[in-house]
C-alpha cells in the first residue's frame, strides 16, 4: 500500500501550508484516504494563513494573538447562515418563529466551536508551542461563550452541558 504523507509549505508569513501528498506515484494500489477532519483542518488552517496573509499590515503566525483570532471569528460571520434575532424583534426567543425577519445572518456557536478546535490543533501539529496558541486564548474561550449565549437566547434553545450518566454501583451478594 502507498504511504501518504502530508508536506508543510513554510511561507514567509510564517503560515504553512498543508498539503497531502501520495509518496509512491505509479503504483497501483489506491492510498487510504484522508480523514474528512483532516481535511476540513487543513483547508481551515489554510483559509486562516490566508487571512493572516491579507491582513493588513499582514501579519506573521509567530506575532498573531486572541485578538487576531476574534477578529478572524468575525470576519467569517458574514458569510454565516444561522438566523440570530436581536432583541428587538418580534420572534427573538422563538426557536421557529412564523415569518421572516431582517436579523443578520451569523456563524452558528457550534460552527465557530469546532472551527477554533480544528485550528487549535493545526497550530500545535506546525510545531507552536501549546503555551503561544492564540486560538487557546482566554478571549476565545470567552467570546465562544458569549455567542453561545447568544444565540440560545435569541433561539430560545438552552445549550446544557451533557451530564454523564453514572452506571449504578453493582455491589457483590453478601455471604
Amino acid at each position: 500500500m502507498d504511504p501518504i504523507t502530508q508536506e508543510t509549505i513554510p511561507s514567509s508569513s510564517g503560515i504553512t501550508t498543508f498539503t497531502t501528498t501520495n509518496s509512491m506515484i505509479g503504483s497501483s494500489a489506491s492510498p487510504p484516504p484522508v480523514s474528512r477532519y483532516e481535511n476540513q483542518k487543513r483547508r481551515d488552517w489554510n483559509t486562516f494563513g490566508q487571512y493572516l496573509r491579507n491582513h493588513r499590515p499582514p501579519l506573521t503566525l509567530s506575532r498573531c494573538s486572541g485578538a487576531h483570532v476574534l477578529e478572524f471569528l468575525r470576519y467569517l460571520d458574514q458569510f454565516g447562515k444561522t438566523k440570530v434575532h436581536i432583541q428587538l424583534c418580534p420572534f427573538f426567543g422563538q426557536p421557529n418563529p412564523p415569518a421572516p425577519c431582517p436579523c443578520p445572518l451569523r456563524q452558528a456557536w457550534g460552527s465557530l466551536d469546532a472551527l477554533v478546535g480544528r485550528l487549535r490543533a493545526a497550530f500545535e501539529e506546525n510545531g507552536g508551542r501549546p503555551e503561544e496558541n492564540p486560538f487557546a486564548a482566554r478571549a476565545v474561550r470567552l467570546y465562544l461563550r458569549e455567542v453561545r449565549d447568544l444565540q440560545s437566547r435569541a433561539r430560545g434553545v438552552s445549550y446544557d452541558k451533557k451530564r454523564r450518566k453514572r452506571l449504578p454501583a453493582v455491589f457483590p451478594p453478601p455471604c
